[in-house]
């Protein structure tokens, strides 16, 4: 996983991440109080490097984590 650019980001950023084998895959993104913003990814993914965008002009400025669950790590 790498980090994210750009950080900060407003109103768009992009997330990379490789997978080691073919595995289900979810990417979600949170606001500092835990609620969950956006789900980017919620699919069985292919093994190799990915990297996945994310736009969206309404969402208020302000802390955001990331969460990419598979099989592997979390």
């Amino acid at each position: 996983m790498s980090q994210n650019y750009p950080n900060p980001f407003n109103p768009s950023t992009t997330i990379e991440f490789a997978l080691k084998e073919d595995e289900f895959t979810t990417l979600k993104v949170f606001d500092i109080t835990g609620r969950e913003v956006a789900t980017l990814v919620n699919e069985k993914m292919r093994a190799g490097h990915h990297s996945v965008s994310y736009f969206n002009p309404d969402l208020a400025s302000g802390i955001y984590v990331y969460q990419i669950k598979s099989k592997d790590f979390v």
